[in-house]
């Protein structure tokens, strides 16, 4: 067929990437009324079962993207079930174990609970979702070729992978959702950070119902970990993708592997501890390593998910960090676009979300493979039975630690605002707590008319005064009215479960996370000026 060029036409955004993160993305900003093209390569989403792990703030984006019910109802393991996980030594079936990645011990922390499913299911419900917002549009089985901007515009030339009919588009931004291997991040200059552990790692995709028997000593488990001496630190990790039959394994194998070079069998029955059936459905490769890009903007091109950072699947760390940008960026993009936000809330985008990845790296993902590593050379069940024991003992309450720790705030952001100055960073690591906290996500509270705090929260941000009286409120709406950002104002009398907050003002932002916090009685007009100059990104007027 004959190549066709279309002349070019105008949107506020295109998303190069229709994952779930560039899904997300485009629902976020479709949902605000911005104009946006997502453009994906693949018509379908991919069989491969990966990006399983949807944590307790994951689903709290798909309770605000409308899409939560259908995405627990495309779940393909049943709740009753249970989608826990456990950690073993040497083999599933050694005697060694303990619970791992215990998210329902942060459950109170968070508005909804967690879930988990496979990838390609979460991308068919996020496909249902956008195709019902009017604002966005979807090009499926379209590749990005060319990518160039200016002071004002982008421009994007896009192809049909099928025909070769190509299209010229010019957006105010672009934003590349497009994987590890990004052609946004290289077009637009962005270099990253590599640590290459020279490891390739085998992902298997079998079918074995025996398994399932087998482990069924291991009720509501649905992934599992095997730590073996000879991998130094780095995992064998089992995951089910149904309840019963299907099933996903990552592991270390040797340089140069192939699948046909490799007995795959015999290294599924000895990570198990015993034979069973298996029928092969995918052998695939990836190289182990961790990827960090050196900046998420250049210009008017933003990179996010896997463009952005990518890590080994210990966790569940990288779906979850790409929705969360998503969400960040969404909002902000949205307020530019919008007239109400400058800027420089764009490089916030940066500040915030770059740091809290590399904490993910190297608070959590490299420094258990360190942990891992050097209790592996340390301890021996065969060589010191009772030090073992100790050790293991210690390591499973460590485990629980690592849940509580894992908390990203922004507490380093140019766009949220301290009383008191203090030195603060962005960061994974954390604490939970009820306290509302600035740079920190809100945690959920039951209001005196019945209702959770998330189900009040406006689409901009959110004022809840706790106690005050409307005319000191007036103060901080009239300085929001006179920045431009919108304010939804919750005025909620002391007594509910709200006092947990412990602040008599909290301003949150469109994305939870709390930008301000205040016990004084009343506030006075020129801080609640700069106050909202400081969240739109005003920082020159300070």
């Amino acid at each position: 067929m004959t190549d066709s060029i279309h002349t070019p036409h105008e949107t506020d955004v295109v998303i190069i990437g229709g994952g779930p993160v560039g899904l997300g993305l485009a629902i976020e900003l479709g949902q605000r009324g911005i104009r946006c093209i997502v453009a994906e390569r693949y018509a379908q989403p991919q069989p491969i079962p990966k990006g399983q792990n949807l944590t307790q703030r994951t689903m709290e984006h798909f309770h605000f993207w409308g899409a939560e019910p259908q995405l627990r109802a495309a779940r393909t393991i049943p709740p009753e079930y249970g989608i826990g996980g456990l950690t073993a030594y040497g083999s599933l079936l050694s005697g060694h174990h303990y619970d791992w990645l215990q998210r329902e011990l942060v459950k109170p922390y968070y508005f909804k609970d967690n879930e988990r499913l496979p990838q390609y299911e979460t991308e068919k419900v996020l496909r249902q979702r956008v195709a019902a917002l009017p604002t966005v549009q979807v090009l499926y089985g379209w590749d990005a070729d060319t990518l160039t901007q200016n002071e004002t515009s982008t421009t994007v030339t896009l192809t049909e992978r099928s025909s070769q009919e190509q299209q010229t588009i010019r957006a105010a931004y672009v934003v590349g959702c497009d994987g590890s291997r990004s052609k946004t991040r290289e077009q637009a200059s962005i270099t990253q950070t590599l640590s290459d552990h020279d490891r390739c790692m085998v992902l298997l995709v079998f079918k074995s119902q025996e398994l399932h028997t087998l482990l069924s000593r291991f009720p509501g488990k649905s992934f599992y970990n095997v730590l073996h001496p000879e991998l130094k630190g780095y995992w064998k990790f089992f995951g089910r993708v149904d309840l019963g039959n299907t099933w996903f394994f990552h592991a270390p194998v040797p340089m140069g592997t192939t699948a046909d070079n490799f007995d795959f069998k015999k290294y599924l029955h000895e990570s198990v501890g015993a034979e069973f059936e298996i029928e092969f459905q995918h052998i695939g490769f990836w190289d182990l390593r961790f990827a960090l890009a050196d900046q998420y903007r250049a210009g008017r091109i933003f990179i996010a998910g896997d463009a952005a950072h990518s890590h080994p699947p210990y966790g569940g760390y990288g779906v979850n960090s790409g929705f969360e940008d998503a969400r960040n960026l969404g909002w902000k993009l949205a307020a530019v676009l919008q007239g109400w936000g400058d800027d420089a809330l764009l490089d916030s985008y940066d500040a915030e979300r770059r740091p809290v990845f590399a904490s993910t790296i190297d608070d959590f993902i490299a420094k258990s493979i360190e942990t891992d590593r050097a209790f592996l050379a340390d301890f021996d069940p065969a060589q010191d039975a009772a030090a073992f024991e100790t050790a293991w003992t210690e390591r499973s309450h460590g485990a629980v630690g690592e849940v509580h720790a894992f908390e990203p705030n922004y507490e380093g952001s140019p766009v949220v605002w301290y009383t008191q100055v203090a030195a603060h960073v962005c960061s994974a690591k954390g604490s939970h707590q009820f306290k509302a906290r600035t740079g920190h996500h809100l945690a959920p509270a039951c209001l005196s008319n019945g209702k959770n705090v998330f189900e009040v929260l406006g689409d901009g941000f959110t004022l809840l005064a706790l106690g005050a009286a409307s005319t000191d409120t007036q103060v901080l709406v009239d300085a929001a009215a006179a920045a431009g950002v919108p304010l939804t104002v919750i005025q909620e009398p002391t007594g509910s479960q709200a006092d947990r907050y412990e602040a008599r003002w909290i301003l949150i932002r469109p994305d939870q996370f709390v930008a301000w916090t205040s016990e004084a009685q009343t506030i006075h007009a020129d801080l609640a000026h700069q106050l909202f100059k400081r969240v739109r990104g005003q920082f020159n007027r300070l």
